[in-house]
């Protein structure tokens, strides 16, 4: 179900990205109203044998360690310990799928490029990751979250080339966008799309979000809907 970069559901956040056009209104209520649904932790999989059923269209989390991933996705949820933060990289050490209304799976996956974990952690959950990205029928769009502050280093690009190999279409979020200034954070943007043009499966549009200040979230909320299954029509009373 990967959208190959197809630009399905690309969003610019105008404030920050000054110039970008006005997501629709229409767009960001149906985000809305979609990450307002209950939304509940079904699974963690420590080995592709052990993955849930592929039932919900698939959206995933992905990014270096620390770079803000379970902090996003209590925000787009509005949940404080939906996603449990940790102050130490790296802990996350397997696949967490959460069901958001049964309508969308949320997946956070485990951070790479922490150094102080073993090589045989580091091998594991890399072989984790590469099954659950090419063989996932039901994976639509990967996330794949850059801090603001730092744009992509060296530790990103093996996660891109392997996503260009599964033709899986992934978005560059921003974290942490209230942390830089404008400029700062412009500067960032544009060398983040500069790396991106080089890779065939990167969706063009990049979203900048915040976590603490919820800048971006309406944007990226809205952007993700458009992967969900279509809520059922109301019974009349």
């Amino acid at each position: 179900m990967g959208d190959h970069a197809s630009g399905r559901g690309g969003l610019s956040d105008p404030a920050a990205a000054p110039g970008a056009p006005s997501p629709d209104p229409a767009l960001i209520e149906a985000g809305r109203v979609l990450f307002a649904q209950e939304c509940r932790f079904v699974f963690g999989a420590t080995g592709s044998s052990a993955m849930p059923a592929e039932t919900l269209p698939e959206v995933a989390f992905i990014g270096r360690s620390n770079v803000g991933k379970s902090s996003l996705i209590n925000a787009l949820t509005g949940r404080r310990e939906l996603a449990r933060m940790s102050k130490t990289p790296g802990r996350t050490r397997q696949i967490n799928f959460f069901d958001l209304g049964g309508r969308l799976m949320l997946v956070d996956l485990p951070g790479y490029g922490y150094a102080a974990a073993s090589k045989t952690e580091i091998a594991q959950w890399t072989r984790l990751m590469q099954r659950y990205l090419q063989g996932r029928a039901t994976l639509a769009r990967a996330c794949l979250l850059i801090d603001s502050r730092h744009g992509i280093l060296a530790a990103d690009e093996p996660m891109m080339r392997l996503l260009d190999a599964a033709a899986l279409g992934y978005q560059a979020i921003l974290t942490k966008a209230d942390k830089p200034r404008p400029a700062a954070l412009a500067a960032v943007r544009d060398s983040v799309a500069a790396a991106l043009a080089k890779h065939g499966a990167a969706h063009p549009e990049i979203l900048a979000v915040s976590a603490q200040s919820g800048l971006g979230i309406p944007a990226l909320r809205a952007a993700l809907a458009a992967f969900a299954e279509v809520a059922p029509p109301r019974r009349p009373r």
